[in-house]
């Protein structure tokens, strides 16, 4: 359409957005289909939380406008969320609120790339980083993992994908799609390299640091390397640990300058974060943290039963991930089989569309995430859906030929 802009060109719809949209519609449709798509805890907000967002409506706090980048209230949550769990100073100036991470991210690229400018990206990589980049002007640089690192970058990669141009490294862990998280070990690795390139500054999305298992011990890359503190923009937000998804809070902590230009833009987009979604993360962050290893322990026994039988289905490996609430395994002994359709499936796009048509289960492909053939799988879903999911893909591959 001649109408739209040119930048619409660069960028593509979210496939995670996608694959759950064409779910939910098969369902509204009759079909019995059971959707691993979507990145959302199954659990509910906690009644503390909620209770904060109605007292503030009640009391009138959450019916006007207020600061742009965040009420008082919260910044002060968030530098004390930052020092009690990441040992990182960050002075409420520091600080900014969005309308969830994605929009902190978004603000960030927005606020400093420049045409030409690089941003390097592990891949795989949450979908929405690449074209962000693009949106903002920039070049996504990629650096490829293996599932036999585990999914991780390592630091000889890193070290080549630097250029004189390199402006970001946006890095993610534990990861979305992957679940793989660095140890303090692996994390130096990488932030020593970094070290050495005084122009290239960090944007972590440290969005699952609370959903760890198996006693792994989350890192930020500020906290490890300090020397990096003024060259990072630490990004953290209320939706995966508190259930909050819905309501919308990102932050992060970062160099006064680059906030302050972050907050401009934010005036001049959405204005302010919904204020009672934000009296409600004061609460999140400040209130009871109890709930968050016993849905842990829920999550921990998914992730175990996911790997457990996605490794019995012929043709996949599914290799056991640190964090998050995704897996995702390779289906590389699936490619160049017969479908029960009689399409042959050529790539991970095909292995998803089949799977969904065969069995009614909605995954999304690994090459959305910039690595195939692979797909991820969500299993912050009901462990009774999650389990018979599974016995569907299994049938499915057991009668490709």
């Amino acid at each position: 359409m001649a109408f739209l802009s040119e930048t619409m060109k660069r960028i593509k719809p979210s496939p995670t957005i996608a694959v759950t949209d064409k779910a939910r519609a098969l369902k509204q449709a009759g079909r019995d289909v059971i959707g691993l798509g979507a990145g959302e805890p199954d659990f509910d907000t906690p009644d503390n939380i909620k209770q904060a967002a109605i007292k503030a409506i009640e009391s009138g706090r959450a019916s006007k406008y207020t600061a742009v980048d965040g009420i008082p209230e919260l910044k002060a949550a968030v530098s004390r969320k930052f020092k009690r769990e990441n040992n990182l100073d960050y002075r409420p100036g520091q600080i900014i609120i969005g309308t969830g991470g994605k929009q902190v991210l978004y603000n960030a690229l927005m606020a400093t790339l420049n045409p030409g400018d690089e941003v390097i990206i592990p891949a795989p990589y949450w979908v929405s980083y690449p074209d962000m980049v693009l949106l903002a002007g920039g070049t996504p640089v990629e650096v490829m993992t293996t599932m036999a690192n585990g999914y991780k970058m390592q630091p000889e990669a890193l070290e080549k994908a630097i250029t004189p141009r390199t402006k970001w490294i946006i890095f993610n862990s534990p990861s979305n799609p992957t679940g793989a998280a660095y140890t303090r070990a692996e994390l130096k690795a990488v932030t020593d390299v970094l070290v050495r390139h005084s122009h290239v500054h960090v944007m972590t999305d440290d969005m699952y640091e609370h959903l760890v298992y198996d006693d792994f011990e989350f890192f930020s890359p500020a906290q490890v390397e300090p020397a990096l503190y003024d060259r990072t923009l630490t990004i953290n937000g209320t939706s995966k640990a508190y259930c909050m998804t819905g309501w919308r809070i990102g932050y992060a902590g970062g160099q006064e300058p680059l906030i302050k230009a972050m907050a401009m833009l934010q005036s001049q987009s959405t204005s302010n974060p919904t204020a009672a979604s934000q009296w409600a993360a004061v609460e999140a962050l400040d209130g009871p943290q109890d709930f968050i290893p016993k849905h842990n322990k829920i999550f921990k026994e998914r992730r175990d039963l996911c790997v457990s039988m996605l490794n019995q289905a012929k043709g996949i490996q599914c290799p056991r991930p640190e964090g998050a609430f995704y897996v995702y395994p390779s289906c590389d002994g699936a490619i160049g089989r017969t479908a029960p359709s009689g399409k042959a499936l050529a790539n991970d796009e095909d292995f998803v569309t089949e799977l969904l048509e065969a069995e009614g289960v909605a995954v999304v492909q690994g090459s959305a995430f910039g690595v195939g053939p692979a797909f991820r799988i969500s299993y912050a879903t009901k462990t009774e859906d999650l389990e018979e999911a599974c016995r569907r893909i299994q049938r499915f591959c057991g009668n490709l030929k």
